[in-house]
């Protein structure tokens, strides 16, 4: 008798075919959704679908597994019972249910991020309170669980009577019984040798197909599984004294004096010239800010006009690019002055996150009081523990009463009441003749782009435009507020987004699709003037404490772009696997697996060549990851408070 006609087979084989069905559907409504940019043929296109019933059906082996050892191993008598066959049917609902739901949120995921579920899902696992109530302001959630509940039993009525003929078959032997759950056992292994989280997923170089041959519960898993990766193991490197020798060259300048005795410690001390500016500054990091929307940088529909203003007055830089895609990212980035590193940020990296040599560190150590306020909650991304163990004291929605938030939404409070507790710390450390640092963190420039009524003219809720548009309206209040205060003269202002609106493209790291804004206004002491060279958030600190004219033992992988002499420029760009530095034309990318390419001017999104280690492009590309990742493993770009600059130049 064929091994279909066995009850359990057959019953385990409805719920899988249905998973499957699912899985195509899904798959193929993400592609009609983007058919221009996933730029398929027909042979990409079969390979899409080939590689994916791969995937699909990977996942279903693993996650037939438990159900497969319960159905094989249950009892004759337990199976007969009328009870226990509803039990088996209203199983099938619930799994009809999960599948349509899992589709949906694999819509909405792509619909925000551009690819499969992966290191954000899992995120958002861990912090579900902002995101679930971040779903419930976004979507009819209700209504549409209820839709999806009347699917999965409407479903399951029409399979009634295939189902009925399965529970009614003959059971499987024992034996035999046994012998299918050993083979179902070395298919999975199988498949975990075959198919892997950083295996190539589809056709060409093209990031939208292999997205899209992937399959979204598998790839959460696999994101949950593996959440760092080890660069020597994963990466293309070099031996050690050549990148060594290439990254010291990378960050060298002539006030500069390396003090680390690993040849991959850049710890340098800094010798700026001039008497020391005890200037206080005001770091302001916008969520999802793209340079696209700004006027200023070309936008037409007028949302950004206090932004445009600005601009007229402040040291713009128009070539800057973010390190990463996640809030995270821009925050390691700006504090710390390291490359997006494979694998999670430091600010998330749970036990690992502090004791760093941060910005907020040295200018503590300088008699400043940092402060980090952000507007939402700051257990989120870990970010309460990363500030708190580095230099900072934090403000955060959970320290401020009710009564001073006029709005909150999923996030946290709205940005103008974020601003409004940034001018209390300032106006109090003011007066206790105290300079500070506010690193601030807004909100409100995310789904549901929700924020007070009246304030502009788009409703709250209506889009990203709205969102941006408050944005930029908290932020010349904010500054209209700033300008009546008696700290504002001695104050640097410095407005730059944590990374863009979307960073989903054809190319693995879409350079275009990195590019934020990032201003400096401090009208007392900074000439309004444009720096079109390429840069880098990691760049925001090493040039910060060059405006304040410090000298500090440096572990930051920035650079002072304010220098006479600066080098050219480049930007490094990551997205948890892929590691890119571009250089303002070229792009070079280093992917798992050891994989090596550039893109030839990139921003024209030309061909794709690839490469080895002799390319300069990728060795510098190596130096940066590969220095950076032993940094971090072997501490070296930690806090050492006992490294003090006078003591150093006393040295000299």
């Amino acid at each position: 008798m064929p091994m279909l006609h066995y009850a359990q087979l057959r019953y385990l084989s409805i719920i899988l075919l249905a998973w499957l069905a699912v899985f195509f559907l899904t798959r193929s409504l993400l592609l009609l959704g983007h058919l221009g940019d996933a730029g398929v043929t027909l042979p990409t296109l079969l390979g899409l679908y080939g590689v994916g019933l791969i995937y699909d059906l990977s996942f279903l082996v693993y996650a037939a597994l438990p159900l497969a050892l319960y159905l094989l191993l249950c009892p004759a008598w337990l199976w007969q019972r009328r009870w226990h066959r509803r039990l088996l049917v209203a199983l099938v609902a619930v799994s009809l249910f999960a599948m349509l739901f899992t589709a949906v949120a694999e819509w909405l995921f792509w619909d925000e991020f551009g690819v499969r579920f992966n290191f954000i899902a899992v995120d958002y696992l861990v912090y579900s309170k902002e995101v679930v109530d971040n779903i419930l302001e976004s979507y009819p959630i209700y209504p549409l669980l209820a839709l999806l509940a009347a699917l999965a039993i409407g479903l399951t009525l029409a399979l009634r009577r295939p189902l009925r003929a399965a529970l009614e078959a003959p059971r499987l032997p024992a034996l035999q019984a046994v012998c299918t759950l050993v083979m179902l056992a070395l298919l999975a292994g199988l498949c975990s040798g075959l198919v892997g989280q950083d295996a190539p997923r589809g056709l060409g170089g093209n990031t939208y197909q292999r997205e899209l041959a992937s399959n979204g519960p598998y790839q959460f898993f696999a994101a949950f599984r593996n959440n760092e990766l080890d660069y020597q193991q994963f990466y293309a490197t070099l031996p050690d004294t050549l990148v060594a020798a290439q990254l010291r060259a990378e960050v060298a300048e002539p006030n500069a004096r390396f003090i680390g005795s690993d040849p991959q410690d850049i710890r340098r001390l800094i010798d700026n010239p001039g008497s020391p500016r005890k200037l206080n500054v005001v770091l302001v990091t916008i969520e999802s800010l793209s340079a696209k929307y700004l006027g200023s940088f070309g936008d037409t529909r007028g949302l950004t006009p206090n932004l445009d203003e600005l601009r007229k007055h402040a040291l713009v830089f128009t070539n800057f690019y973010a390190t990463g895609t996640r809030t995270d990212r821009g925050l390691e980035a700006l504090t710390l002055s390291v490359p997006p590193t494979p694998g999670r940020s430091i600010v998330k990296r749970i036990g690992r996150e502090s004791g760093y040599a941060s910005l907020g560190q040295q200018l503590s150590a300088q008699g400043y009081d940092s402060v980090f306020v952000y507007g939402g909650r700051g257990y989120f991304d870990n970010m309460n523990a990363f500030f708190g163990g580095n230099g900072y004291r934090v403000v955060d929605q959970s320290s401020v009463d009710e009564a001073e938030m006029s709005f909150q939404n999923a996030w946290g409070m709205a940005d103008e009441d974020l601003y409004r507790q940034a001018i209390k710390v300032a106006d109090t450390d003011h007066a206790a003749g105290k300079p500070f640092l506010l690193q601030l963190m807004t909100t409100s420039n995310h789904r549901p782009y929700t924020y007070p009524d009246g304030r502009i003219d788009i409703a709250s809720g209506d889009g990203r435009e709205g969102a941006v548009k408050y944005t930029d309206y908290a932020i010349g209040q904010f500054l209209a507020e700033a300008r009546s205060k008696p700290w504002f003269d001695q104050t640097l202002f410095v407005f730059v987004a944590d990374h863009t609106a979307g960073s989903a493209g054809r190319e693995d790291l879409p350079v275009a699709n990195y590019h934020i804004p990032l201003f400096i206004y401090a009208p007392s002491y900074i000439e309004p003037a444009e720096y079109s060279d390429v840069a880098s958030q990691i760049d925001v600190a090493p040039t910060l404490l060059g405006l304040l004219n410090l000298d500090y033992v440096s572990t930051f992988f920035g650079r002072n772009l304010l220098r006479a002499d600066h080098p050219a420029g480049r930007a490094l760009l990551g997205n948890y696997q892929h590691l890119g530095l571009f250089d303002g034309k070229d792009l070079a990318i280093l992917s798992p697996r050891r994989g090596m390419r550039r893109h030839d001017d990139a921003l024209g999104l030309s061909h794709e060549s690839r490469s080895d280690g002799a390319d300069p492009l990728l060795r510098r590309d190596i130096a940066y990851y590969q220095v950076a990742s032993h940094a971090f493993s072997h501490h070296l770009i930690a806090w050492r408070p006992d490294e003090q600059p006078d003591q150093q130049l006393s040295q000299r």
